[in-house]
């Protein structure tokens, strides 16, 4: 493996690994202090960030099955504040050589600038990932990623309220997922992360749904030929555009399965909540190869 595919400048950056921890899976740091070295890694992306505080939804929010898990958390977060003045002041005191990446959410168009406007300016933060997965409450409930419009203007938006690069988080279920993320770079997006979770659902034996909310998302192993897919569409059609490439990662063998499918960068997501650690070997085997 090239030292240039090892560690890649993306971002006006240099990633000293190209290994991140996926959305939603790390917090914001502090619940793996003391478990992960988390400047061993090439980054974290935080857990999604809205403008309020979030309760997120029912209980049971997570439920394994053979092929990886069902996730339905709500996007429960503290809200742009308390992450301004205190999860990303904490993490970017600690990490000296791994980058963050803010994960951005909005139920309009404009909550999702108003985020980026409130964080912009924050000492530590990298870029921010805009997860168009989040249903359009003007709009029925439709996901913003799902339209081409409501893309091209949270985008857009975004990108009035800041220098930093904008990364543009899309769901592997998109007709054409490759247009779509030519749609995003267009209206601004300096990277694309693929794939976000699929929407299933899972029954109880006593016939209720596994999930307090009913379906969910599925993420782990049974998601990696998805994303693998995805990403090798967006990369034949997108240029030099940085790629995340993310869903089912287990070992360096699944890393190299995005990097040859054109991904810059990989995250690790539901593999890292059953064995925090295995991120960081998964760097040592990647070294060891390189």
């Amino acid at each position: 493996m090239s030292h240039r595919v090892l560690s890649p400048e993306l971002f006006g950056k240099r990633f000293q690994n190209p290994i991140l921890l996926a959305a939603g899976t790390a917090g914001f740091g502090q619940e793996l202090n003391g478990v992960v070295d988390l400047d061993r890694l090439g980054g974290i992306i935080t857990k999604a960030v809205s403008a309020k505080p979030r309760s997120g939804n029912a209980a049971p929010r997570a439920a394994e099955f053979t092929g990886g898990m069902l996730n339905s958390v709500g996007l429960a977060n503290p809200g742009m504040a308390r992450v301004r003045d205190e999860f990303l002041p904490w993490l970017s005191s600690r990490l000296k050589r791994a980058h963050v990446i803010v994960n951005v959410v909005g139920f309009t168009a404009e909550e999702y600038a108003e985020v980026i406007d409130g964080l912009d300016g924050v000492p530590g933060v990298t870029a921010f990932e805009l997860n168009l997965s989040c249903p359009n409450t003007h709009a029925g409930g439709i996901e913003f990623g799902a339209d081409t419009a409501s893309v091209h203007r949270i985008v857009s938006q975004c990108r009035t309220r800041t220098r930093l690069p904008l990364i543009a988080k899309l769901s592997p279920v998109l007709p054409d997922i490759a247009g779509m993320a030519i749609t995003a770079r267009d209206a601004g997006a300096d990277g694309i992360s693929a794939v976000n979770t699929m929407p299933g659902l899972l029954f109880s034996p006593s016939g209720g749904t596994r999930l307090g909310n009913g379906n969910g998302g599925v993420s782990g192993p049974a998601l990696l030929p998805v994303g693998v897919l995805a990403v090798s569409r967006i990369a034949e059609r997108i240029g030099e555009t940085p790629i995340i490439g993310v869903g089912g990662v287990r070992s360096a063998d699944d890393v190299r399965q995005y990097l040859n499918a054109g991904a810059s960068l990989v995250a690790i997501g539901t593999a890292g909540l059953a064995d925090p650690r295995l991120p960081e070997r998964i760097v040592a085997d990647l070294e060891r190869s390189a």
